[in-house]
């Protein structure tokens, strides 16, 4: 059990996401992105499969067969594409399991995220690349919406080829350009 160590990252992961969000506008969302995380049910599991480069839940899941502190966290945050995954009805009316078109507000919040965990995980290795890099190896096989898809992507490629800087100032621009 590491749950000293583990309530360290975990707090120092949702600072840095709220520090990202407050930088493109979402302030409540970044002052109550990943509370789930203090709950017991997430919280002791990932004190008890803590390793310091990633995420404990791939720990669990490898040991037990499912992650129980995942399948909470997913369905409490909605900066998840996970949360979004539900039955989908085709412009022909045929039903199928997919991803659903994220809000652009979750979007955003997931690509505070996302470069947010990859500098806590990789620490010194990290680069403005290595989000972007994470996302295309592992896209093929998630259930995301295209345009879901197509957004995330092109955060994560503003960040990558122009910096932090200017890929904050897309966020923002596309969040004033989004209809809620």
């Amino acid at each position: 059990m590491h749950p000293f160590a583990h309530f360290k990252t975990i707090t120092r992961h949702r600072n840095l996401v709220c520090r990202y969000c407050f930088k493109v506008g979402l302030y409540r969302q970044g002052l109550t992105h990943d509370l789930s995380k203090y709950a017991p049910v997430e919280f002791w599991r990932g004190a008890k499969y803590y390793q310091g480069f990633r995420s404990p839940n791939d720990a669990e899941r490898k040991e037990t067969g499912v992650s129980m502190a995942w399948l909470h966290h997913k369905g409490r945050n909605k900066h998840h594409l996970e949360y979004w995954i539900d039955y989908c009805i085709a412009p022909d009316g045929s039903v199928y399991f997919g991803g659903n078109k994220m809000p652009i507000r979750y979007v955003a919040e997931m690509f505070c995220d996302r470069v947010a965990a990859c500098r806590i995980y990789l620490g010194d290795k990290y680069t403005d690349g290595a989000a972007y890099d994470y996302y295309v190896r592992s896209k093929d096989h998630l259930m995301i919406h295209p345009e879901t898809s197509d957004e995330i992507e092109e955060m994560l490629r503003v960040l990558r080829d122009e910096g932090m800087e200017a890929s904050f100032a897309y966020v923002r621009k596309r969040l004033r350009e989004a209809v809620y």
